[in-house]
């Protein structure tokens, strides 16, 4: 009888060889470097703005609002400059899109703060911050985006 695995069945994990440094950084390397330090670096600017902006329990929470609703206005003008505009380096949109812009917006804060206002019985603010947050974030991306091109269509003129 025949052995049923084809002839190129790799070999177990543990007789491979590793793979170099040099593969890893032409690879995606890189990218997940230039992610963790944008996201790092996004993060902590979204930590400055809680710090300087703390938001009071039970009302609505501004500082959150407004750093989802600027980091997406700001994606919406940096995709279409990388995107139309300019040839940015293969670790550019990684880096500020991804990774900063990533680290910076925080809809899981968001999620947070609509499950904390109805732990604290305020039902109709989680709600008015839940479509708010939604609505504006979409709005924002949606004006960088038409503002953006139109500026660069006057540009390239």
């Amino acid at each position: 009888m025949t052995d049923p695995r084809p002839e190129t069945v790799d070999e177990p994990v543990a007789l491979r060889a590793p793979v170099p440094w040099s593969t890893v950084w032409r690879g995606q390397g890189p990218v997940v470097a230039v992610v963790a330090v944008g996201g790092a670096a996004g993060a902590s600017a979204r930590y400055g703005a809680a710090l300087l902006w703390p938001a009071q329990p039970g009302a609505f929470p501004w500082t959150t609002f407004w750093v989802n609703v600027v980091g997406c206005f700001v994606i919406g003008v940096f995709m279409v400059l990388i995107t139309g505009v300019w040839a940015a380096h293969r670790l550019v949109r990684p880096f500020f899109g991804t990774g900063v812009l990533g680290g910076f917006t925080t809809f899981s804060t968001y999620a947070v703060d609509i499950q904390r206002l109805l732990d604290e019985g305020r039902p109709l603010t989680a709600l008015a911050y839940l479509a708010a947050t939604l609505v504006t974030a979409l709005a924002a991306v949606w004006a960088a985006v038409t503002l953006t091109r139109r500026v660069s269509a006057r540009w390239s003129r």
